[in-house]
């Protein structure tokens, strides 16, 4: 059997044969590569080196050994996005751990790890706090110290070696404040009891044996260890909802082969196949019904709970789940393809976005080690020069207290943490988020402007009147007008079509059909050019609407579509459809109302049309006749003005208005236009997951507020009481031990903070 290789894109297993077979191969630097579709192939070609070798920003490690690389081989920082490393590692800026770069890979090797450190280092640092209370003896000591040396040059090895590296390269971070006051504590401890002649000088004269601080040592290197457990657990988390996502296809599916069928690991799934969904089991990838009937459960991917009817001709998605009814599919869409594949792609890249609050933290953080080690040396001084005996014990312990108790780690997982969780809570809610910055943008919006179709109504008009001019029968009116409609995808297209299927008219063939952007549609019937849509469409024909003005006018107060109809020159009449206000249109517009959003309608129809439907849905601004170029200009007059302007459209015909918002939504079904360009993709286009979006952008900036208030109010009060600014009042010195438990403590309530996320109400 023919021996699978990795599709070096999106990391699924894939058939050469079958590859080339499709045209999924490429060959780079005399190499084939092959690809589980043609995204992924496409992608490839576009940029090889991002997949074989990623191109690492200031501090990033480059990715070796190219060929043999899957995405989940790579790791990254989740505070420095731009680093790329092989495997398992540390942050050459901040010293933390590495995540993989697939968002469905799980490593926990550094868990396990620091795990075992941690324990081994419980175990030997509780003797050594034990003996530490019973009183000096030089006994005692040497047993310290053969306990507390493991740990320190052990268990604490890669605090020092991520605190030295960031030192050398400029990147100072928490770990190099950790193993300078590590290090201090046990050299110093270290050189007291072999070298005990040359300390006492630092006493003034005291007659004492110098004290040492080996429990200290030990003790703060476990309390950081345990730190690093909990917050490598609490980081686990805030992947759950990418490898919930990729979990909710199933592993294998039962493919039906000529009159027999057989189950199959699902990545031997070709486009093509013919798949059969039981009653409760999910849809393993993207395809069309071809057999049965069912109503199928996509919440997990829209945030909607009312089941979907399927029948035969209906779209399906890979993940959502199968009801009472058995389906059979035919494969549209496999591996990097799916929508699903696409979505935990783009959160797992918008979980490393870095949101514009974070500027702020990065700012603090370039200078806060070099501050901070400032500070610890100040201290020392202090106490050295003004502090009560035995003096160099006090300066000793403030110094390291300071070192220890600053946590720069707080501050730089304050917003990412916050992202991460938010965007993984939006996936689970239909809203799919492209960035960071488009959450902190959606919160502080005070303008949404918003289409018609589909958004505010149903998107699915009926035709509401024909009307013909004297000597012209209806149905030749619906004919000419479904004949050109035929060839359009508008949602009014749909609607006439309908109804001269209903009639069971006979439709012509059209020849040199051209869509006019924002007019309507023209083509040549029977040797004649025919025409449907607005008067100036017909103007510039040569048409003159008159005829019918009256009848436009009555029907565009009644809320209808109205569309002129023409053939050979002359006027036949109109149709008018009507799309019908969603039922629950008026009270979710409402809640954005109250949420400080200033609504305004922007659609192509009529005044007197769109005024109608505005009415309906009690929207008291709207910008009738618009052409997509007229939207555009609309919301950047409106941001010209001051405004802070969100644009809600289907991320087709609104890609200019889109373009021109400071926060594009498209509202839609996720189409590839839309996840690529949108700020936010709303997978159910409708009001209600607007509402969704626009809490959840609130609650995330809420919690990163949260986050940072907490890491700055944390160092703010807590290196001054690590620095003994307290004792001249009220006696109080922290020990190292204590500011070891609070540094660690501040990084996973950050996290944890974080996590409140997956709760949101939205």
């Amino acid at each position: 059997m023919e021996e699978k290789l990795r599709d070096p894109v999106c990391g699924m297993m894939v058939l050469p044969e079958s590859a080339r077979a499709k045209g999924n191969v490429h060959r780079h630097a005399g190499v084939d590569y092959f690809f589980c579709g043609s995204k992924c192939a496409e992608k490839f070609r576009a940029g090889p080196e991002r997949f074989l070798n990623p191109a690492p920003d200031s501090g990033a490690e480059s990715v070796q050994n190219a060929p043999q690389n899957r995405k989940s081989d790579i790791f990254t920082c989740p505070m420095h996005p731009q680093i790329r490393h092989i495997g398992p590692g540390a942050c050459p800026i901040c010293g933390m751990a590495l995540e993989p770069l697939d968002p469905g890979a799980q490593d926990d090797s550094e868990y396990r790890d620091m795990r075992l450190r941690f324990i081994v280092s419980l175990v030997l640092s509780i003797p050594v706090f034990v003996l530490a209370m019973t009183g000096a003896s030089i006994t005692r000591e040497w047993i310290e110290f053969a306990l507390s040396a493991p740990v320190v040059l052990w268990a604490a090895a890669p605090f020092f070696a991520r605190g030295w590296k960031g030192a050398v390269t400029g990147h100072a971070n928490m770990f190099t404040l950790i193993g300078l006051g590590v290090g201090v504590s046990f050299v110093y401890s270290a050189a007291a009891l072999l070298f005990p002649q040359i300390v006492p000088a630092a006493y003034h004269g005291m007659n004492a044996a110098p004290p040492v601080y080996f429990e200290a040592a030990a003790v703060i290197v476990t309390l950081v260890l345990l730190g690093q457990v909990l917050e490598l657990r609490a980081r686990a988390r805030t992947g759950e909802a990418v490898r919930a996502l990729l979990d909710l296809s199933p592993k294998t599916v039962r493919r039906r082969v000529g009159e027999r069928t057989e189950d199959v690991p699902l990545e031997n799934v070709h486009v093509g196949d013919v798949l059969i969904v039981r009653p409760g089991e999910s849809v393993p990838t993207d395809g069309v019904v071809i057999e049965g009937q069912s109503a199928v459960d996509e919440s997990m991917l829209t945030g909607e709970s009312i089941p979907v009817e399927k029948n035969v001709g209906a779209k399906l998605t890979g993940g959502t789940f199968n009801g009472e009814g058995m389906l059979v599919m035919r494969t549209e869409r496999i591996g990097a393809d799916t929508m699903l594949s696409k979505i935990a792609g783009l959160v797992a890249e918008a979980q490393r976005s870095r949101a514009p609050m974070q500027s702020l933290a990065d700012s603090v953080a370039a200078w806060f080690v070099p501050l901070v080690v400032a500070i610890a040396l100040a201290a020392f001084a202090a106490w050295y020069a003004f502090g009560p005996e035995p003096r160099f014990n006090f300066a000793l312990i403030a110094a390291v207290s300071v070192l220890i108790i600053a946590c720069p780690c707080a501050l730089g997982l304050a917003t990412p943490m916050s992202v991460m969780v938010a965007v993984g809570r939006g996936a689970h809610a239909g809203v799919l988020v492209r960035n960071a910055v488009s959450l902190e943008r959606l919160a502080r919006a005070d303008t949404l402007v918003i289409d018609k179709t589909g958004t505010v109504t149903e998107g699915k008009p009926k035709l509401a009147a024909i009307r013909a001019v004297d000597g012209v029968n209806e149905n030749d009116v619906l004919a000419v007008a479904a004949a050109l409609e035929s060839s359009s995808a508008h949602p009014l297209a749909h609607a006439i079509e309908t109804a001269a299927e209903e009639r069971r008219l006979q439709l012509s063939a059209v020849s040199q059909f051209e869509s006019v952007t924002g007019q309507g549609l023209q083509g040549t019937i029977d040797g004649k050019t025919a025409l449907v849509g607005r008067a100036e469409l017909l103007a510039a024909n040569g048409i003159d609407p008159a005829a019918t003005k009256a009848a436009a006018d009555q029907l565009r107060a009644d809320g209808a579509t109205v569309m002129f109809v023409a053939h050979g020159g002359k006027l036949l009449g109109l149709v008018a459809a009507k799309d019908p206000l969603k039922p629950d249109a008026v009270k979710l517009l409402r809640m954005l109302m109250d949420d400080g959003l200033a609504i305004i309608m922007a659609t192509g129809d009529a005044e007197a049309t769109a005024r109608a439907i505005a009415r309906e849905a009690r929207i008291e601004n709207v910008a009738a006749g618009q052409m997509p170029e007229d939207k555009a200009k609309l919301v950047a007059k409106l941001r010209g003005e001051g405004m802070h302007v969100a644009f809600a459209g289907d991320g087709v015909n609104d890609a200019p208005a889109l373009a021109a918002a400071e926060i594009s939504i498209a509202m839609g079904t996720g189409s590839d236009v839309a996840i690529e360009t949108a700020g936010l993709t709303l997978l159910k286009g409708d009001l209600s997951a607007l509402v969704r979006a626009r809490k959840l952008a609130h609650a995330a900036t809420a919690n990163m507020k949260q986050n940072l208030f907490f890491a700055f109010i944390y160092n703010s009060l807590g290196v001054p009481v690590a620095a003994g600014v307290l004792y001249p009042f009220t006696g109080l010195l922290l020990s190292p031990m204590i500011a070891a438990a609070a540094m660690s403590l501040s990084s996973v309530s950050v996290i944890a903070n974080a996590l409140r996320l997956r709760n949101a109400r939205l």
